[in-house]
């Protein structure tokens, strides 16, 4: 496969290429994330490294097993191999208990009460971006406890969000291996942000940044939509005194509308496809020519 802009795969560096698939059992797999898990593949492939497969079921409410064996199976009528055994975030919830006790310590986080409406209707409450994954109003820093206040023990206030404070007017980039360099602001681009859920469990900034530095992640592969969280958790990695990873930002598949695909369009998932004959070759081949764009 064709990658744009020359983006290349590193080998023979010390540390040994690991990529990963992170798949959310809430609905079936569409082309966008198809496109996705098959890049990713290809990278790792092209690296002589390793590909893992991290199942990530933390919205006990939505993720269902038959979600989980049907991803599975589209992974598997891809072709697409990963390194055993797969790895499911609901195992894994003491590891991200210990990291937010590590954030708590550092002094990152703070415990947040105010909903998201509550966010939406402060004066000059800007929004981040168009719409999308990352899109979430910039927390007000109006809302933010006094720094110098005594820090709010964990204990029973873990049954209650808390957010990261970030570095306001820190200047963050990082190098994305197919959109280049990306710069954003801290609290002028992005705000304070969700790190733990009052339901006890990590938000996804956090839990993916613990497993892709505990599992020793080189290179993560996702959606364009979440350029964003990249910088949040940059910020993440710092805090923890981890190393980040490359990353590598796919274009996205869009519907007949120019919007961006969601778990909504049944018609695109692979499943349907499959169903109405669309084969594996066709379908890589019109992501090779997405990417070559």
């Amino acid at each position: 496969m064709n990658f744009p802009n020359g983006a290349s795969v590193s080998k023979g560096e010390h540390t040994p290429y690991r990529g990963r698939l992170a798949p959310s059992p809430t609905g079936h797999l569409h082309l966008g994330h198809v496109q996705t898990f098959w890049i990713a593949s290809q990278r790792a492939i092209l690296a002589e490294g390793e590909l893992l497969l991290r199942c990530d079921d933390l919205d006990f409410a939505r993720c269902r097993e038959e979600f989980v064996t049907g991803f599975v199976e589209d992974l598997e009528w891809l072709n697409i191999r990963w390194l055993p055994p797969m790895v499911r975030q609901r195992d894994r919830i003491a590891l991200y208990r210990h990291a937010l006790e590590h954030l708590h310590a550092g002094g990152y986080i703070y415990p947040c009460d105010r909903s998201r409406r509550d966010v939406l209707n402060a004066a000059g409450a800007p929004h981040e971006g168009p719409g999308g994954e990352d899109d979430e109003p910039i927390y007000p820093p109006a809302f933010r406890p006094d720094p110098a206040a005594p820090l709010t023990p964990l204990g029973d206030s873990i049954w209650q969000n808390w957010r990261f404070r970030v570095p306001d007017g820190a200047q963050l980039t990082f190098e994305d291996g197919n959109l280049g360099r990306q710069c954003a602001t801290a609290g002028r681009d992005f705000g304070d942000f969700v790190v733990w859920r009052k339901d006890g469990l990590p938000s996804y900034q956090l839990a993916s940044v613990v497993d892709d530095a505990l599992l020793g992640i080189t290179e993560v592969v996702r959606g364009a939509d979440l350029v964003r969280s990249t910088f949040r958790q940059l910020l993440l990695f710092k805090a923890l005194n981890r190393c980040e990873p490359r990353f590598f930002h796919c274009p996205l598949v869009l519907d007949d509308q120019g919007n961006r695909l969601a778990k909504r369009h049944e018609a695109l998932s692979l499943r349907t496809l499959r169903s109405a004959g669309a084969t594996r070759e066709g379908l890589l081949a019109r992501f090779d020519a997405a990417l070559r764009r």
